[in-house]
């Protein structure tokens, strides 16, 4: 489709990556919606773009990627990937990598695990701040404490936010060592119980509630992590 208030980025998408295999492309535009209809009347699909490779439809732009071998068949395909996660931690790690460089001109510094520990806080505190209200429902099917009260699933994800900016800043402890440490040790005791107790396969509201996470070793991390966290920063907040 292509129109003067829309272009389809799908089209777009496809025509690079059969141009990027070594397929010479006929590019034939849908400039109207009456063409679009009737297009899509005649080949008896609901989408476009439509691929035709030597008279032969492949189909649209996900069944292009698998014709291509890029994903995996549609059966092989899985509805649940760590992908998101990984992403956060390892931005936040070279995040906390490059804070360290700036203040200290060296990476490795016991400063960078605390940054990147606050910062995977943070941002996964953003992810759910999104959508509050998505995330709570999601998250009411394995926490422990929201299933007893229900608004803790709105506070938590408030809770997370705090702690992770205080502690990026290195101030009020007295604040951040208490939430990290109680909404961490409950969320690792749910997160264990449900995983490795009851055996059930739940998505994980860590990343938002429109999340695909696999609930397990990712979520009981996240919140092993702020156990720690609140540990130490408790110890460093009494000591000092």
């Amino acid at each position: 489709m292509v129109m003067p208030e829309h272009t389809c980025p799908y089209g777009l998408k496809s025509k690079h990556l059969l141009e990027t295999h070594g397929y010479e492309v006929e590019d034939h535009h849908l400039k109207t919606r009456e063409e679009t209809d009737a297009f899509m009347r005649e080949h008896d699909v609901k989408t476009t773009p439509q691929t035709f490779i030597d008279g032969e439809r492949i189909g649209g732009h996900d069944d292009l990627r698998i014709f291509l071998g890029i994903d995996p068949p549609k059966e092989e395909q899985s509805d649940t990937s760590y992908r998101p996660v990984i992403a956060i931690f390892t931005v936040c790690a070279l995040l906390a990598l490059g804070l360290a460089w700036h203040q200290y001109g060296t990476f490795l510094t016991w400063q960078s695990c605390i940054w990147f520990i606050s910062l995977s806080m943070t941002v996964l505190a953003i992810q759910k701040l999104q959508d509050v209200e998505q995330f709570s429902t999601m998250f009411l099917n394995y926490d422990l404490l929201a299933k007893r009260w229900v608004p803790y699933g709105k506070i938590y994800p408030y809770g997370e936010a705090l702690a992770g900016i205080l502690m990026t800043a290195g101030i009020l402890p007295w604040i951040s060592a208490p939430v990290a440490l109680v909404i961490g040790t409950i969320g690792a005791v749910s997160v264990f119980k449900a995983v490795y107790i009851d055996k059930r396969e739940l998505k994980c509201a860590c990343v938002g509630g429109d999340s695909n996470v696999p609930l397990g070793f990712i979520s009981l991390t996240e919140n092993l992590m702020m156990m720690l966290m609140g540990i130490w920063m408790g110890i460093v907040a009494f000591a000092g």
